[in-house]
């Protein structure tokens, strides 16, 4: 996104004050970039906070990563994970425990619904051989973290965003546009540059319901385009339409889907597998207790 001033970004921010970076995201971060980081610095940081800690060994322990026997150490599951996977997991939980509204803190299928994208997406990075699966993870956990923002500031936000994934309009940004002046990506942008995501990741979550535009002019094979492609799929695949629009259809996937599969060389018959795959792991869109 183009740099816009301080005037302009608070218009759009419309009086959300966005959470500032937890201090262990902080000091993970500041691990991370050392030219030799330590894993048990990294396990110590993590062990200080019980939800984290617990957040993290339900990960390592859970059937994407189909280990044979049950983690119980944080060592242990810092050094199966490595480090980017941990940091990126640290970043989606503190996102919501940053959150001060116990209202959005208990909006259950929004979190569990960011974590099955995230797993989703970073399967399908491994299987189309894109290098950074981590990167991946974290964009299908915080893409959508403009949503619980926009929710503490408008009371009636889950109506417009089911009314923006009904289809009517041309992208589902147009809607919340029109009655916020402001949208849940471009939130969604501001936050992870507060929060010091990698710039490729910020990019895309500005413009994650823009993608037809991806595709105007001949798709150029760059990381932007795959990361964003992969997101497109793993949404579709653990039905955000469903847990976040409430509506029976994928019209954003009816629209950019199959360039998507074509782009990423998969057909319906792949993304047919994909879905009954995730499924037996448990995730599928019937899952969030939604009628």
């Amino acid at each position: 996104m183009s740099e816009l001033s301080e005037e302009q970004i608070k218009k759009i921010l419309q009086g959300i004050s966005i959470p500032p970076q937890p201090q262990i995201m902080v000091d993970l971060q500041m691990e991370q970039v050392m030219p030799d980081p330590d894993i048990n610095r990294i396990a110590e940081l993590i062990k200080q906070d019980v939800g984290l800690a617990g957040t993290v060994l339900k990960v390592v322990n859970s059937p994407f990563y189909g280990l044979a026997n049950e983690i119980t150490s944080i060592q242990q599951a810092v050094g199966i994970l490595g480090m980017n996977s941990v940091v990126n997991i640290v970043n989606g939980i503190s996102i919501k425990s940053s959150m001060s509204d116990d209202t959005i803190k208990a909006l259950t299928r929004f979190w569990d619904s960011a974590m099955d994208v995230a797993m989703t997406s970073a399967t399908i990075a491994k299987q189309v051989g894109y290098n950074y699966p981590d990167n991946a993870y974290a964009l299908g956990l915080f893409h959508n973290v403009g949503v619980p923002l926009l929710m503490s500031r408008y009371p009636n936000y889950l109506e417009v965003l089911e009314e923006s994934y009904s289809g009517g309009y041309n992208r589902i940004i147009d809607f919340e546009n029109q009655q916020l002046n402001t949208n849940h990506a471009v939130i969604g942008y501001y936050t992870a540059k507060s929060w010091n995501l990698p710039k490729i990741l910020c990019d895309i979550i500005a413009e994650h319901h823009n993608c037809k535009r991806l595709f105007s002019k001949q798709a150029i094979e760059n990381d932007q385009t795959t990361l964003t492609c992969i997101l497109k799929m793993a949404e579709h695949i653990c039905g955000t339409y469903k847990v976040l629009g409430r509506q029976d259809e994928d019209f954003e996937w009816q629209d950019v889907g199959q360039m998507v599969l074509e782009y990423l060389g998969f057909n319906d018959y792949d993304l047919e597998t994909f879905k009954e795959n995730f499924a037996e792991l448990g995730i599928s869109p019937n899952n969030y207790g939604l009628a």
